[in-house]
């Protein structure tokens, strides 16, 4: 198809007119600076959850050396907790309880 069976009867495009419809308008707090101009002085707002913050943030440092230490421990567990049994494992699915 070519672009002029795009377009309305009249030569223009029903797209762009649809759009210019839809579009919305510009706000002040996105437009840019105009160039020379000094941009406005942040507001300097207070730490309310400093300690919150510095907790959490060493939580997250400190996790990854948990869960290694998760890991080992139960590794270790497991091996030795199987080297001191002398055959008995604690279950016998052909027993009656009895004993």
């Amino acid at each position: 198809m070519s672009e002029k069976d795009h377009a309305g009867k009249d030569g223009e495009d029903p797209t762009a007119d649809f759009l210019s419809e839809v579009r919305a308008e510009e706000t002040p707090w996105r437009t840019e600076r105009p160039p020379g101009e000094e941009a406005p002085e942040r507001v300097e707002r207070p730490e309310r959850f400093g300690r919150a913050k510095a907790a959490g943030r060493a939580a997250a440092q400190a996790a990854p050396y948990i869960q290694a230490a998760a890991l080992g421990a139960w590794i270790v567990s497991g091996s030795f907790g199987d080297s001191g049994d002398s055959g008995d494992s604690g279950f016998d699915a052909g027993s009656s309880g009895d004993a």
